[in-house]
């Protein structure tokens, strides 16, 4: 599938897909990001190695590589390509981190527990929206804003409250670092499920997956 990022000085015509998103420069790939899917973007620190540390320039930084650049200013969603590209332009080689608790939230669970569950919801026809792989070992389910809120709630009257689960939702406050992205020094962020033009913007509802995550996530437990 192809899209079109436009700008002052024109417009460019890119193809999406894992292969090519894996080859686009930063400033393309922010633009994909906000001009295509209409999420806003953020500049990210880099882990710099264990002797450097994080490139945020804090030696006892707590989150090397996975935090957003003390004073970087936010790529608004509906950025052109030119205009991503002029604000990236004092962030050369940061990483692509969305905001949370925005346009999406996330349910977070173990990769394996993920994948499991990932392919019962669709065998299901439940409707889903991007999901992500981290190189630590989490799979990232976007849903609708407003899940990190609820989800005690939700836990509660689906009677998962006291199960000791391994899942967490990421709502306000919190960034996901976008695919391809390094995350903390470890590799980069794959897609599981990687956005469309149909679910980028209208991520599901999280009691609609919450029911199957938690169940794979207890029967993956034991």
């Amino acid at each position: 599938m192809g899209f079109t990022i436009g700008g002052s000085r024109g417009t460019r015509e890119f193809r999406t897909g894992t292969r090519r998103r894996g080859r686009m420069s930063d400033c393309t790939a922010v633009a994909e990001y906000t001009g295509l899917w209409g999420w806003d973007a953020v500049p990210g620190a880099r882990a710099a190695g264990p002797a450097r540390g994080c490139s945020c320039g804090d030696r006892g930084c707590r989150a090397p590589g996975a935090h957003p650049l003390p004073g970087a200013r936010a790529v608004p969603a509906g950025a052109t390509l030119d205009e991503a590209t002029e604000a990236w332009a004092d962030y050369p080689g940061a990483a692509v981190l969305l905001p949370t608790g925005r346009s999406f939230d996330l349910i977070e669970v173990a990769a394996e527990a993920g994948r499991r569950a990932l392919v019962r919801l669709e065998r299901m026809g439940l409707p889903l929206g991007p999901v992500t792989a981290t190189p630590d070992g989490r799979a990232q389910f976007f849903v609708a804003p407003g899940a990190a809120a609820e989800l005690p709630q939700l836990l509660y009257r689906m009677g998962w409250d006291d199960a000791g689960l391994d899942l967490r939702a990421l709502g306000e406050g919190s960034f996901l670092t976008a695919p391809p992205s390094d995350h903390g020094g470890l590799g980069p962020v794959t897609w599981l499920r990687p956005p469309t033009l149909d679910t980028a913007g209208r991520p599901p509802q999280a009691r609609l997956l919450l029911g199957t995550l938690a169940y794979i996530c207890h029967r993956f437990r034991n």
